[in-house]
């Protein structure tokens, strides 16, 4: 079934990959032209200063593997979904029509507008052009914008973000007025119509871009503004302060203290997956008004109490749809991983904690690509890192639906379908960043091309690797004029012998807070090479299960697959997938690396860039409604001999074992 499923989609999706990438006409008239992308922008006084800043969006291009990926997301749901989803269809509410008129509008432009930029697609650069000069050209009479369904404060902190980017792409001079009416209308409206469930719990992500129009234009009333929505909005840190949120959510106790609608109260938002992914970002944000130093580190404390309680080997925590304990059989919402994702993005910007881009990478390379099939055109809701069934069973969700794991289109709840657009695209902005003393750090890293001006001096740099498939990265760099300045090179905490080389000469690599910081005259021309050799790892986990990474990759055993058409939905088809071989396997100390060449699909299980091999052998362990039983702490093999069990980069096995019973080497029933 699962070949079946690949060869009936072949030829669809060459002539998708053609419809998506080919020039649609666009004229200057319907397409904002781009501007060159200037310096970053930093917080002024009195906001506090930040080490790094995010590059002008339009900045970094994908190349290599990053820019093949982002080309299927192109030709797959990311650039497509608006032609076969009603919801984002011409009837959207956020182009004027009937239609869907919260936050699903919102949600698809804020991974469409960076997408359609950083691929240079007119077509895809038209599509979001249509929202935003709708949204641009129909204010209210009173200073609020978007449908005028709803009044709803949430949806609008979405498309904030959508025309922040939009303004440094563009340059468009409708924006910064545009935005500062509206804050002045927020600010007046707010006293007597509050915050309430989503926007309560979500405030921060408003907040940064006002300290994104802060930096711009120094109005004053838009602290104030920052100030009244942190006083309504729902206090994230107190919560991590003394974290009570230690174990699997049960929805009837929650409903015993709420009642029925407990879940649109605090009782259930504030252990909403989502939230807390987008909450991660909130002590940061707050850090540049307050200028306190335990709000600027706090991210820490909170991503550890989320591990300890929660965490999984992907590098994200349970949540499905509310935090869900440490089991590898729970899941975790597609909005979670891509809102995670971009929370830590903006703290690491703010804190330069360089373990932030640690995490960043475990969950990018691993967690993301996983939601999807490997032409993104289909996806989850829920994925699991021990996943031996896709199918229409209860499961062991906290409150989700039979359809959470299927690969589809909307499956449980569309929210996902319009948000995991944000994914990629914003890894790519976040790759490199400017730092406060006039140099650029290389934060994240996967290839790409960076335009930025750096002290007054045009600078353009190619980074070509294959990391993190591979451990070398190569970075050319040609100013326009020789300039001073420094780079900054993250190095990871899981790599152990890390070399830089600049023009082929080795330099110290003593890194300081997680970089190595190399400061000197460059020249066109001029090279640095990055080796971040790693290690396979064993790691232990829930119910003492053992999980193996090497670097950013975390490693899965493919579980056989049988795809199974549920139901034709438009341009795509959701799916359930069954097992067709067997998943309960313990495993003994000791793993062995295999390389392989990198395929046109760098997430696809068919060709794995990296395998490992493993020994393990069958254990008493089953299935129920579809669902792994948690990893048994007390193992008993079955009898059966020592077998050789290949395992693939997480992403590539859309059935799985991540995390498995641990053997003694020294016992032959483990």
């Amino acid at each position: 079934m699962r070949e079946s499923h690949l060869s009936g989609r072949r030829g669809f999706l060459r002539a998708s990959v053609i419809g998506a990438l080919t020039p649609w006409l666009a004229t200057a008239e319907t397409v904002a032209p781009s501007k060159p992308p200037a310096a970053a922008t930093f917080p002024r006084p009195p906001l506090a200063p930040q080490p790094f800043q995010l590059l002008s969006a339009g900045s970094i291009r994908p190349s290599g593997w990053l820019r093949r990926q982002l080309d299927i997301q192109a030709a797959g749901l990311g650039g497509r979904v608006d032609e076969t989803w009603p919801d984002l269809g011409p009837r959207s509410g956020w182009l004027g029509g009937d239609g869907e008129a919260w936050e699903r509008g919102p949600y698809f432009l804020d991974g469409l507008l960076p997408l359609a930029w950083q691929l240079d697609s007119p077509t895809l650069k038209a599509k979001a052009q249509r929202f935003i000069d709708w949204t641009l050209e129909n204010p209210w009479p009173n200073g609020m914008f978007g449908p005028k369904s709803n009044d709803d404060w949430w949806p609008r902190m979405v498309m904030l973000k959508v025309l922040a980017q939009y303004q440094e792409l563009t340059g468009d001079a409708r924006v910064v007025p545009f935005m500062t009416r509206y804050f002045h209308y927020q600010l007046s409206a707010l006293p007597d119509r509050p915050l309430r469930d989503w926007g309560r719990m979500r405030w921060q992500d408003e907040v940064a871009v006002i300290v994104w129009l802060h930096s711009r234009t120094q109005d004053p009333k838009l602290l104030e503004l920052a100030a009244l929505l942190k006083r309504q909005g729902y206090d994230w840190q107190a919560m991590f302060a003394d974290f009570p949120f230690r174990e699997k959510t049960d929805a009837s106790v929650v409903e015993a203290k709420g009642g029925k609608n407990a879940f649109m109260e605090d009782d259930g938002l504030q252990v909403h997956g989502v939230n807390v992914a987008q909450a991660l970002k909130a002590s940061a944000v707050w850090s540049l008004i307050s200028r306190n130093a335990d709000d600027r580190s706090a991210v820490r404390h909170q991503l550890a109490q989320l591990d300890r309680y929660h965490g999984l080997a992907n590098g994200m925590f349970s949540a499905d749809e509310h935090l869900a304990g440490r089991s590898p059989s729970q899941g975790v919402e597609l909005c979670a991983v891509v809102e995670a994702m971009y929370s830590l993005e903006v703290a690491l910007a703010i804190t330069g904690d360089a373990t932030l881009g640690d995490r960043i990478e475990r969950i990018a390379y691993n967690a993301l690509p996983g939601a999807f099939t490997d032409d993104m055109w289909a996806h989850q809701y829920d994925q699991q890192p021990n996943q031996v069934e896709c199918s229409l069973h209860k499961r062991p969700w906290t409150t989700n639906g039979p359809e959470a794991n299927l690969f589809g289109l909307d499956p449980h709840f569309g929210c996902c379908t319009a948000n995991f657009h944000q994914g990629w695209p914003k890894l790519t902005a976040s790759l490199w960043m400017a730092s406060a003393d006039g140099g650029l750090a290389a934060a994240l890293y996967a290839p790409c091309r960076v335009s930025t001006t750096v002290r007054g001096v045009p600078v353009d740099i190619d980074e070509d690797t294959d990391y993190p498939f591979r451990d070398d990265i190569a970075m050319t760099l040609r100013p326009a004029s020789p300039v001073a300045f420094p780079v900054r090179l993250r190095i990871p905490a899981w790599c152990r012998s890390p070399s830089v080389r600049i023009n082929g000469e080795a330099v110290k690599t003593a890194p300081v807070d997680g970089f190595v910081t190399v400061d000197r005259q460059w020249k066109a021309g001029d090279t640095i090479q990055l080796s971040l050799p790693a290690e396979v790892v064993a790691e232990t986990g829930f119910n003492e299960s053992v999980s193996f990474s090497r670097g950013p990759l975390v490693f899965s055993l493919p579980i056989g697959e049988a795809w199974v058409k549920w139901r034709k939905r438009g341009l795509t088809n959701d799916w359930q997938v069954y097992p067709t071989s067997s998943w309960n396997y313990g495993v003994l100390p000791g793993a062995t690396m295999e390389r392989h060449p990198i395929g046109e699909r760098p997430f696809a299980g068919a060709t794995p860039a990296m395998t490992l091999n493993v020994r393990g052998r069958l254990v008493a362990w089953k299935a129920e409604e579809g669902a792994a039983d948690p990893v048994p702490a007390k193992v008993i093999a079955e009898g059966d001999p020592v077998t050789t069990l290949r395992l693939v980069p997480y992403a590539g096995a859309k059935l799985r074992i991540t995390s498995f019973p641990a053997l003694k080497a020294d016992s032959p029933a483990g």
